[in-house]
Parts: structure tokens; C-alpha cells; sequence
């Protein structure tokens, strides 16, 4: 069950990363509108989530003294790099924690600002959480890129050529 875990998160991590790659360098700072957020503070949050939740995974509350979630959502200038380690952070610290889990760990307790939740229940709502924010890291995507859009899942018109390799259901 780890291991499938793993995999759904590496899929996000992927499709994030090629939904990023599209969006050119002076909008990746830009918000939709005025209390939307930016590629930049959603990709901040997501790692300082990603490094609150899952740095001592099993013997620490998830959400750490340390984080600040407010400021991963205010308005600072990030360049394309930062943004990368902003998102390799996140994802490190998640991977890491995932290496260290067995099977037989899902039913461990952990808390979550003072709630109990078990390891699989957790793990849940937190690939939950990053799904949605790469959906979102999607739409910016689409809002923002240039030139022509490098389809991240099964491009309008291909379903039936798709079906007869369907390469996305394969584990990374």
C-alpha cells in the first residue's frame, strides 16, 4: 500500500512539474486575481505542507511550530530557480517519510494540529490536498503559456490511439 501511495504522489510530482514548465518565467508571480494565488505561493505552500507534515512523520504533530503557513501565500517574487527548490524541498521531505513506512505503519497514529488521524488516513487526505493544488498549478498553466500546449494527460481527439498504449496508467 506504501508503494502505491508513492506512486500516486510521484504522478502529481510529475504532472506539476510539466504543468510549471509551461508557464512562462514572468507569470509563474502572477495571481488571476486579487485573492487568488500565484504558481509561486501554490508551489510554496505545497512544500512548506509537504515539510511540516512529513518531517518526523510518525513521532511529531504535523503541523510544526516552524511553519508559517501565511507567508507562503503572500506576495514575494520568486524566480523560476527558487521555485524549483521551493518544490524539490516539499517533495524530498514527503519521499523520504514515505521510504521509512511499511505496510503494517497505516494504522500507527499520528496528529495533525492536535487531531488523531492514523498513517493511512493522513496519507490520504494529504494526496488529496496535493491533487488539488497541482489541478490548480494546471489552470495557471493553461491561463498562462505561450505557444503550443504540451498536453499533460491524453490530448481532445487521441483517446482512441491513447487506449491502445495507455502509458499514464503506468507507474513512473
Amino acid at each position: 500500500m506504501i508503494a502505491n501511495f508513492a506512486a500516486e504522489y510521484e504522478r502529481y510530482k510529475i504532472v506539476g512539474e510539466r504543468a510549471l514548465a509551461q508557464i512562462p518565467d514572468e507569470a509563474l508571480n502572477q495571481m488571476p486575481y486579487t485573492e487568488g494565488n500565484s504558481a509561486a505561493m501554490i508551489v510554496r505552500h505545497v512544500s512548506g505542507n509537504f515539510r511540516s507534515r512529513f518531517t518526523d512523520f510518525l513521532t511529531t504533530d504535523g503541523e510544526k511550530p516552524w511553519r508559517d503557513r501565511e507567508s507562503e501565500f503572500s506576495n514575494v517574487k520568486y524566480t523560476r530557480q527558487q521555485v524549483k527548490e521551493h518544490w524539490a524541498q516539499g517533495w524530498e521531505a514527503l519521499f523520504e517519510a514515505l521510504k521509512a513506512l511499511r505496510d503494517e505503519d497505516q494504522s500507527t497514529p499520528i496528529t495533525i494540529r492536535g487531531v488523531g488521524l492514523s498513517v493511512h488516513e493522513a496519507l490520504c487526505r494529504s494526496l488529496a490536498h496535493v491533487a488539488m493544488h497541482v489541478g490548480q498549478l494546471i489552470v495557471l498553466a493553461r491561463i498562462y503559456h505561450q505557444g503550443e500546449w504540451q498536453s499533460l494527460s491524453i490530448p481532445k481527439g487521441k483517446s482512441a490511439s491513447y487506449n491502445l498504449n495507455p502509458t499514464l496508467e503506468k507507474r513512473p
